[in-house]
């Protein structure tokens, strides 16, 4: 937690935030009038999956976490039975396999391209794998044809965790996976403030799923409300002066900044305890949501996406130390996130807030998957995460911030290489 000494004027009186919200006032107050909408479900939940081509290979679910919990469920595996997953993902997709009685087993992942290594798949590999569980992280894409090559080898499924890679509903689902997820979370591209929608491969799978998610109860418009009242505030808030007074008083009342943000903008409380999260995750989306994710959807502005794509690529250009930018060569880069690992990650954050940036350690919620035992350790991806800080990357910055951000993160990087010719 930075002082209040911490935070500078830097490009003016404003503080850049770390993530604006993708959302309109106009958005979220046409998901408020839909509150009161006398709203046909299977309709809007129809519309939804025409907008994204999926007709008849679609499901629209209350979020990613639940459309995973969903297919698993419909797979029938053993207990014991396993799931590679790419070592670095959001740990709920851990848990839900675990709370199937299954085993996730992290692969590590090569840090320019984010993709599973080749040789830790191979190493991970026993006759009680299952599945492939790719995670497509920060904005960009893997490339899935190396992992399903090995995949189709071995006789596995593949699935891929969309929920950061957003491109536009015409743009959903590699046609080689069994399993595509997107999600609309808060943070997320084209936010809907909830809500997910798979494309599922096999029919019987599918319909499996339609059959348990039938049975569930529809979540609450009245939490739905509450969610889209909240987002007023986080999108006024965001902007850079409302921003800075929100840090300026964190510092003088002792609160963490990073702490009171992320709990805003959570979907699922953290620690909640086994029996409530599965309780949370089991519903399906209420109207008001369909009603929204269709609206987002009709209204996607690919300029917009294309506009911070192009500011990504523009710092990445600045970086010139190798390996400071984690995913420099993933596919269809749109820097939904913009991560870079240095060598004094804290120093970094504080150097960037002085300039009125607001850099963060804890942007996302991703973590480091933990394996059931020591043969598949990814040590890749536990050096990449444990100097990674996620940059306020966004086509509003003042041209001056994207020099800034890259020297400090070049500065950084040169020291450390420094040290080691020095040993």
């Amino acid at each position: 937690m930075a002082s209040l000494a911490g935070w500078g004027r830097g490009f003016g009186w404003g503080l850049y935030a770390r993530h604006r919200l993708d959302v309109s006032g106009g958005d979220i107050w046409y998901g408020v009038r839909s509150i009161w909408g006398a709203w046909r479900r299977d309709r809007l939940e129809s519309g939804v999956l025409v907008a994204c081509c999926m007709r008849d290979e679609g499901l629209v679910c209350y979020s990613v976490r639940s459309g995973w919990d969903l297919w698993l469920a419909a797979q029938g595996w053993r207990a014991g039975d396993e799931v590679m997953v790419s070592a670095v993902t959001h740990p709920d997709m851990a848990r839900i396999i675990r709370g199937h009685g299954l085993r996730p087993i992290p692969v590590d992942i090569d840090p320019e391209t984010l993709a599973p290594r080749r040789r830790a798949l191979e190493a991970a590999l026993t006759a009680r794998t299952r599945v492939v569980l790719v995670a497509h992280l920060f904005g960009g894409r893997v490339d899935l044809r190396p992992v399903v090559r090995f995949a189709r080898r071995h006789g596995l499924l593949v699935a891929e965790d969309c929920a950061q890679a957003f491109q536009g509903p015409g743009l959903m689902g590699d046609t080689v996976a069994e399993l595509s997820m997107y999600s609309f979370g808060t943070l997320k591209t084209s936010t809907a403030f909830g809500g997910a929608v798979l494309r599922v491969r096999d029919r019987r799978v599918l319909a499996r799923m339609r059959e348990i998610q039938d049975a569930y109860p529809v979540q609450r418009r009245a939490l739905y409300a509450k969610k889209l009242f909240g987002a007023f505030w986080l999108v006024a808030v965001s902007r850079p002066l409302p921003y800075a007074l929100l840090a300026r008083a964190c510092a003088w009342l002792g609160y963490d900044l990073d702490a009171l943000v992320n709990g805003a903008v959570r979907a699922f409380p953290a620690r909640e305890p086994e029996e409530a999260f599965f309780r949370r995750l089991r519903q399906r989306p209420c109207a008001p949501l369909l009603a929204m994710l269709s609206r987002r959807f009709r209204s996607f502005d690919r300029e917009k996406l294309a506009r911070r794509a192009s500011a990504g690529e523009r710092l990445a250009r600045r970086l010139w130390v190798a390996g400071a930018h984690p995913g420099g060569r993933a596919l269809s880069r749109t820097h939904w996130l913009f991560p870079v690992v240095v060598h004094d990650p804290e120093a970094v954050v504080l150097g960037l807030r002085t300039y009125g940036l607001d850099a963060s350690r804890a942007t996302s919620s991703i973590v480091v998957v933990r394996g059931p035992d020591e043969r598949s350790y990814p040590a890749e991806a536990h050096r990449m995460m444990s100097g990674v800080v996620f940059l306020p990357v966004s086509p509003d910055l003042p041209p001056q911030a994207f020099d800034v951000m890259a020297d400090l993160v070049n500065d950084s990087r040169a020291d450390r290489t420094a040290e080691r010719v020095a040993l």
